[in-house]
């Protein structure tokens, strides 16, 4: 029986421990084939960015002495494309993007580097999930290391996922044994309120350093957001078509067409 083939990147680096602790865990599924091509330094946040004007070069990179996979110059999203496009001589059956340090709730899913990964995978109908931990310090990624392979496992053996469909799991920073449960949910209105420090460089040019709180707006058990802070997976599918289709009848009524 031929291997499956596991495409695993991220956005915080090659060099991420979150990274190679999943690396490691999907190692132990002998059916596993995994190729790790990911973006040489932190991308957090670049979105869903893609490399047109520049070249992006690509070199093989070790871990303890032995060859790890490739680092790439480039995006999150880049990444995605090469192992698609040119580098891997198979389409991967699963790709994974993680596992990121912090959560990817709410409106982070818009500027996340890590769901963009997945995110290109789905254009590609590969079946795609971005996994995330939610603590930005000193995370322990022991479970959720375990719980991506788990999931691995599972989409393989189901066949895969919806077409454009990916799935954007978010882990509280807990023990196994405090972790609830996994809920499927929605994106939470979970946002930053961000603000900005204006400084003055040595040279008197201005600049300024972004910071802000995440907060959720309005409270419901079933997003995201609160289902991480309540001690549960969250388990969220995510659709790329940005379309409102709720909303198309209503424009429809504003007969734009006339006004031309």
């Amino acid at each position: 029986m031929d291997k499956k083939i596991i495409l695993l990147t991220n956005d915080d680096g090659i060099e991420a421990e979150g990274l190679y602790r999943v690396y490691s865990e999907l190692k132990k599924e002998k059916t596993f084939e995994v190729k790790v091509i990911a973006p040489d330094k932190e991308r957090s946040a670049v979105g869903h960015a893609i490399t047109v004007f520049n070249p992006i070069p690509v070199w093989k990179e070790k871990r303890d002495g032995k060859f790890f996979g490739y680092a790439v110059d480039g995006t999150p999203a880049d990444c995605v494309k090469l192992a698609v496009k040119a580098m891997l001589e198979k389409i991967p059956d699963l790709v994974i993007s993680g596992i990121n340090k912090g959560a990817n709730v709410g409106e982070n899913v818009i500027y996340s580097g890590t769901v963009s990964a997945a995110t290109e995978g789905t254009v590609y109908d590969i079946p795609s999930v971005a996994v995330s931990i939610d603590n930005i310090k000193d995370p322990d990624y022991s479970f959720a290391a375990k719980f991506t392979l788990k999931m691995a496992k599972k989409i393989i053996s189901v066949g895969g996922l919806p077409k454009k469909t990916l799935l954007n799991i978010n882990l509280p920073d807990l023990s196994e044994d405090k972790i609830k449960g996994v809920k499927i949910t929605c994106q939470s209105n979970a946002k930053f309120n961000d603000y900005f420090i204006r400084r003055i460089d040595p040279r008197g040019r201005e600049y300024y350093w972004m910071d802000g709180e995440f907060v959720e707006v309005a409270k419901n058990e079933n997003d995201d957001y609160c289902a991480i802070k309540n001690g549960y997976i969250s388990v969220t599918p995510v659709h790329y078509d940005m379309t409102d289709y709720s909303k198309m009848e209503y424009f429809k009524k504003w007969n734009i067409g006339k006004e031309l």
